[in-house]
């Protein structure tokens, strides 16, 4: 949405109009009109008043008086213009000037509309009145020949008197009323419109005068016949020369406002019905709830006003509650009348002798009293008084302002305030309706109605306009909610008066297109270029200009450069007084920033070869280093540089060293004769040192020179360090692949250190030289570890070789005192800036190294990366290092490892080679195991090399048990972000379970119970014992926050980890509390404390509490292991046991101790048979999916449980018999025909007897199944053979019982054996047994 102020009207004569309504100020003030061609006198000039507040003052105090008294003569006026725009009313007191357009021309030659004073004279009849209030109302024609525009135009005006007079456009009374003594406030006319929609009552024209305590109101047909008739006769008196004019009377209403302390403005919104339903509700809010209402609603007029108490009144007046008045002209010649003319109420009434004119004229007119109108409701702000309102042209919005500076937007129809703008004070508003153009969207289909269409009628959207005075401003403002969506400057009294600023302004665009304009013709460009700013007067302007040039892209260098020294030479050439010393000081600085851009870009371009040869024994001798440090120092780059280029991303082909001059004027500022560098990022640090540096590290370019040149240009070497170091360290890639490159560092670094103030001669021997100083801190942040190290050697280079430089100098002068001591002082001095070069390159090689392993990965896996996994690492710096505590650097590797997601058993073989190397063991069988790790473990390429790099490199901080359980730690924090991902967790508790040192173990495992897993223990159990069985997926992840999957994982991890718990805690006491070293190069780490430190800090756990919370968490493992269900966990245990779970584990609560009541031991046994049935089951069930199935469990769960064993340590702690589930476990087996373990585990029953008597019904069911399956002869004529005794024992039995029906004969036979042998001779079912073996031959042995 756009919109625009298009002109459509000047000013002409407007200081004739000026003199005749300002007298005074053409008497008092000669001196200002002789100066002013009267020709000339235009809107251009300063007749408006001056709006610019910052203009420059006139030296002379004559000019200064004579502008103050013209500023504000328009503001003390009453104006008025018509709604066609051909007619404007000037008025002051008793005189007024009517504006008319017409046709000129303009100074430029060009035909434009200009108003020019049509009519000029006084208005007043009576001594005193002035004029308050004017209207200029337009009235249509009647012909059948009128285009549409109005016949003539009629002004009414308001006087303190309280008469209102009607003239035309030359100045002719037609027409005087008095209709309230008061002084008229205000005159507002509404004009007839179409309605938009059915059912919208039709507005007629009407004319409102408002008054302090009353309103009056004109009906507009009324109005338009009497001054038709006034304008006809006032014609043919004219023609005939008779002055006398009978004035006819008005039909008019006149409301009394009440209940309303003071009126500002009105609005007259016309007639409206309420409907139904707010006829109800007015009629109950005025006359209660026994109030009757009329079928039809009744017509209402609605009036508005703003003032005070209350802010915003409401006023509603019924149609035909009273009659129209008519004025006292009427009356006093009514009796001659007919009631016919009463009512017509605005014909010609007649004529008067002169001496009745007389007569009537020295007598005061009658005024009739108001009709009383209370307001019905309004917006009450006691502080708060109104301005204006203004009526939208849909009579359904209105604008509202107030003393606050606040403009308030009223629904109309609700009497409510639906928005409000703050800031606004002295503001004026209109609106702007805007109908939608439907010829556009249906050409075939002209109609030309201004709200309708043959479709229908035409949507219409309505702007407010806002004209805030002191702040020079006209917005355009969509209503209700929308934004603004114009907005202009005008001045601060309405008037944009045309000035040098203006001037200069438009000169500004018209530059701002040039630099956006293609032109093959640069200079063409370059010319107009100069002559535009060159035109501009105003510095700040012209300073803006520059800046504009200088930022453009589509000028070259020489463009900016020309054009600036242009400038600059003009700004020379004028006097001393005339020239702003900031813009010539800015001028003056961006030339030297040119002058520098061309000196590089010169040096960068000549094609410049070092043809010096470089080799290793080079690089050895300029970095101080021995051929076994150097080889040492090459190998590690070299694995970084492998490692590095598998992450490393490389984007395209950027020139370096390349920018363009835009760019370079951004980034630097010269001030004070010195060129600092702007705040800018990063990168753009390395783009400008880039381009000053890149071609001399290269060797394209000549160092000598550069530094020269950029030393001459006020640029301090601190600051050209900082650049340096930024470049080399930002394309670590490149400098390792060119070694060169570290020969052209230390040239470059030696120039910059021999530059003033680079390094102080007055520096004390005894303290860090801060220019090193610098050196090592951008190294020390350095995330490019590379870079960092090679540069820190270059630094320790060049600081030694100028040390030593300074010492033999210090050595020459002292040496004919033969003062030794003086050498070694300084020899102390040299040494302590050494020891922080030598300490750096420690940690940088050591922080290379682990940057080195962090970039190494497992080639790829089958298996598919969890996202978490698949999270960039960050990069390593040696500030970050030391600002990350003890733990920082297995906290790394942690992280590392959790990416890679290499196994514990990795680690561990590689810190045994590592001890095998110390105590020269022999390695081979270190190499089988770490090839044998895991059939699952991919390729680990040169990951064994570098962990066992890191070990040595770090035997304190990577120590294996820290290293363990930084890992556990990663790996559950990690797991505890998605517990979905139930592998996480395994893998936590392995490494878990591979900590030696129990002190460590048990605070690992007890800080993650507490921070971890108690809050979703606590939730897996109460969900549990709510549903009674192995919940389902949902209920599992709306109360765990996991699925029924991992939830099950889960419990198995709780179990083990409770496990180690409870181990660590008895093998703690016989071994020492660690002691946390840390390697010498990091004793001055800071941060956090590390894990291993905060466990260590743990207390002793309870055990019997811990043993406590096993047993439940090896239930509800069971449960979710097998989906039992009918199981209620928390009903296997009395309250104190109950009351004891979940509380903090080194605390010491009350628990069950004595013997459990009978019912709970009941129930606690059917419970572990339960899980052994169960057990049995998962293992010896024949299922179609079984291999799949059960892979699928093993992978997720990790190793199962054996959970037979497992029953019977439960039965030992819930107080069950441990021979009662072993039977059952035996009984089992054999059930599912499992004989062969069945017979291992008979061995560990102890009562052997019940035991036997239960396998015998298993022998019945076997034997049952085989005989009575089927009714066959052969197996009738078995069931004759067999004992009468037997035939019946076997047809009582329950073949279905058995889970495995398919089992061989023979192995019954050898069961029927193995109960023999545990039964007595003397036991009541060793009968029965022995005839259990002859049937079990009988059916063995085939029929004949």
């Amino acid at each position: 949405m756009a919109c625009s102020i298009v002109q459509f009207c000047t000013f002409q004569d407007l200081q004739a109009a000026r003199d005749f309504l300002f007298p005074r100020l053409r008497e008092e003030n000669p001196s200002c009109t002789v100066r002013r061609d009267p020709s000339k006198s235009n809107w251009e000039d300063d007749g408006w008043g001056a709006w610019e507040e910052t203009e420059p003052q006139e030296p002379e105090e004559e000019g200064n008086t004579c502008k103050t008294q013209k500023t504000s003569w328009l503001q003390d006026c009453v104006l008025s213009l018509s709604p066609t725009n051909d007619l404007m009313v000037i008025t002051r007191e008793q005189k007024a000037v009517f504006l008319v357009p017409k046709w000129k021309h303009s100074d430029k030659g060009k035909e434009e509309m200009q108003f020019a004073v049509g009519w000029s004279g006084s208005l007043s009849v009576e001594e005193g009145e002035c004029v308050t209030s004017a209207l200029c109302i337009p009235l249509a024609s009647q012909k059948r020949s009128s285009t549409g525009r109005p016949d003539w135009t009629c002004i009414v005006v308001g006087f303190t008197s309280g008469y209102v007079r009607f003239y035309t456009e030359s100045g002719v009374l037609l027409l005087s009323q008095l209709l309230n003594e008061d002084p008229v406030l205000q005159l507002k006319c509404r004009t007839y419109e179409i309605p938009r929609h059915p059912g919208v009552t039709e507005q007629n024209e009407e004319l409102s005068i408002l008054y302090p305590a009353a309103i009056v109101t004109i009906d507009g047909f009324s109005l338009f016949q009497s001054l038709r008739a006034c304008r006809n006769q006032v014609a043919k008196a004219a023609a005939s020369g008779n002055e006398n004019i009978q004035p006819p009377p008005l039909a008019y209403k006149k409301w009394g406002l009440q209940d309303i302390d003071t009126i500002i403005d009105h609005a007259s919104i016309g007639i409206m019905t309420l409907s139904p339903f707010d006829q109800m509700k007015t009629a109950s809010n005025i006359g209660g709830y026994n109030a009757a209402i009329k079928n039809s609603p009744p017509a209402m007029s609605q009036y508005i006003t703003v003032g005070s108490n209350p802010f915003t009144g409401f006023f509603y007046a019924l149609e035909g509650s009273t009659q129209p008045l008519l004025s006292h002209v009427a009356l006093a010649v009514a009796s001659k009348l007919t009631s016919a003319l009463f009512n017509a109420a605005s014909g010609w009434l007649g004529w008067k002798s002169k001496h009745e004119e007389e007569a009537v004229q020295k007598q005061k007119p009658k005024v009739e009293p108001a009709t009383p109108l209370a307001v019905r409701f309004g917006l009450p702000d006691s502080r708060r008084h109104g301005e204006s309102i203004c009526l939208s042209p849909c009579n359904t919005l209105a604008a509202v302002t107030d003393d606050f500076g606040r403009i308030i937007l009223l629904d109309v129809a609700r009497g409510i305030a639906i928005r409000m703008w703050k800031g606004y004070r002295d503001a004026q508003t209109g609106w702007i309706q805007i109908v939608e153009d439907l010829h556009e969207r249906v050409p075939e289909k002209v109609d030309f109605s201004p709200f309708g269409s043959p479709q229908g009628p035409s949507r219409v959207a309505q702007f407010l306009v806002i004209y805030a005075p002191r702040r020079g401003i006209l917005e355009v403002w969509s209503t209700q909610q929308g934004p603004r969506v114009g907005a202009f400057n005008v001045g601060k009294h309405c008037s944009d008066k045309k000035s040098e600023r203006a001037k200069d302004m438009h000169l500004v665009k018209k530059l701002g297109a040039l630099l956006k304009a293609k032109s093959p013709n640069l200079d063409l460009i370059e010319t107009e270029i100069k002559e535009l700013i060159l035109d501009i007067k105003y510095p700040a302007t012209k300073k803006q200009a520059l800046e504009s040039i200088l930022a453009s892209i589509r000028l070259p260098f020489s463009c900016l450069r020309n054009i600036t020294q242009t400038l600059m030479d003009t700004l020379q050439n004028q006097e001393l007084e005339c020239v702003d010393e900031g813009l010539l000081q800015f001028c003056a600085n961006k030339l030297k920033l040119l002058h520098l851009y061309e000196s590089v870009s010169q040096l960068n371009s000549i094609d410049f070869h070092s043809d010096t040869p470089f080799s290793d024994n080079d690089l050895a001798v300029l970095l101080r280093l021995d051929e076994k440090e150097l080889l040492k120092l090459q190998a590690l780059l070299e694995k970084y540089k492998q490692e590095n280029s598998r992450t490393a991303v490389r984007f395209s082909d950027d020139k370096d060293g390349v920018l363009p001059v835009k760019t370079f004027l951004e980034y630097l500022e010269y001030e004070k004769d010195v060129i600092n560098i702007k705040k800018i990022s990063e990168e753009d640090r390395v783009a400008l040192g880039s381009f000053f540096f890149w071609k001399c590290l290269c060797g394209e370019s000549s160092t000598e020179d550069m530094c020269h040149a950029l030393e001459s240009a006020g640029l301090s070497p601190q600051l050209l360090l900082s650049l340096l170091l930024s470049v080399w360290l930002s394309k670590e890639k490149d400098i390792l692949d060119k070694p060169q490159s570290v020969c052209c560092l230390h040239t470059t670094l030696c120039l910059l250190s021999k530059m003033k103030v680079a390094i102080e001669e007055t520096w004390d021997s005894q303290s860090v030289s801060p220019w090193w100083q610098q050196m090592r801190t951008a190294c020390i942040q350095s995330e490019h570890n590379g870079a960092a190290l090679l540069s820190a050697h270059v630094g320790h280079a060049v600081a030694a070789q100028i040390s030593n430089s300074l010492t033999e100098k210090n050595f020459s002068q002292t040496v004919s005192g033969t003062d030794s001591e003086a050498l070694t002082d300084s020899w102390e001095a040299l040494s302590l800036d050494t020891e922080y070069w030598k300490l750096l390159l420690k940690q940088l090689e050591d922080c290379l190294l682990l940057q080195t392993l962090l970039h190494s990965k497992v080639n790829a896996s089958t298996s598919k990366a969890s996202s978490l996994q698949a999270e960039p690492l960050p990069k390593l710096s040696v500030k970050k290092l030391l600002e990350g505590g003890k733990g920082g650097i297995a906290d790394s590797v942690a992280k590392w490892i959790f990416k890679q997601d290499v196994s514990p058993e990795v680690l561990k073989l590689a810190n045994k080679e590592r001890d095998a190397e110390n105590s020269d063991e022999p390695k081979e069988g270190i190499n089988r195991g770490l090839s044998e790790v895991s059939e699952v473990e991919t390729d680990l390429g040169a990951i064994p090399d570098l962990l066992h790099l890191a070990y040595k490199q770090f035997p304190c901080s990577l120590e294996l048990d820290v290293l363990h359980a930084h890992c556990c730690w990663e790996y559950v924090v990690q797991w505890n972000k998605d517990p979905e991902e139930a592998l996480f967790f395994v893998r936590s508790i392995e490494h878990l379970e591979h900590i030696l040192n129990a002190h460590v173990q048990n605070g690992i495992a007890l800080m993650m119970w507490n921070t971890f897993l108690v809050k979703r223990f606590s939730a897996a159990t109460y969900l549990m014992d709510k549903v009674g069985k192995a919940p389902k997926d949902r209920l599992c992840r709306r109360d765990v926050g996991m699925s029924d999957t991992a939830m099950t994982s889960f419990l198995g991890c709780c179990w083990d980890l409770l496990q180690t718990l409870m181990e660590a805690d008895v093998s703690r006491d016989e071994m020492q509390v660690p002691v946390l070293d840390t390697e010498d190069a990091w004793l001055a780490v800071e941060g956090p404390v590390s894990i291993v430190e905060l466990a260590l800090e743990q207390r002793h756990i309870h055990y019997p509490l811990v043993e406590h919370h096993s047993v439940l968490c090896s239930l509800l493992y069971a449960v979710m292991r097998f989906s039992l269900k009918a199981v209620k966990p928390l009903s296997l245990f009395d309250s104190k046991g109950k009351n004891a779970f979940f509380k903090d584990l080194t605390s010491i609560q009350l628990l069950p101790s004595g013997e459990m009541d009978a019912n709970f031991i009941s129930v606690r046994q059917q419970f572990l048979l339960k899980v052994v049935s169960a057990a049995v089951q998962a293992r010896h069930a024949v299922t179609k999916d079984k291999g799949s199935s059960e892979e699928a469990m093993t992978t997720l769960l990790g190793k199962d449980q054996d959970w037979p064993v497992l029953a019977l340590d439960l039965a030992h702690h819930l107080q069950v018999s441990e021979d009662v589930v072993r039977r059952h476990y035996v009984g089992e087996l054999y059930s599912y025909g499992a004989d062969h373990l069945g017979e291992e585990a008979i061995l560990q029953v102890q009562d052997k007897e019940v035991l036997a008597s239960q396998l015998l019904v298993l022998i019945g069911q076997r034997l049952a199944h085989a005989v009575l399956r089927t009714q066959t002869r052969e197996g009738l004529e078995l069931l004759a053979r067999l004992p009468p005794t037997l035939c019946t024992w076997l047809k009582a039995m329950s073949p279905q019982d058995l889970q495995n029906t398919e089992v061989p004969i023979a192995t019954t036979a050898k069961l029927v054996n193995k109960v023999i042998e545990l039964l007595p001779e003397n036991h009541g079912q060793y009968s029965l047994a022995l005839h259990l073996t002859e049937a079990v031959e009988a059916i063995a042995i085939p029929p004949l």
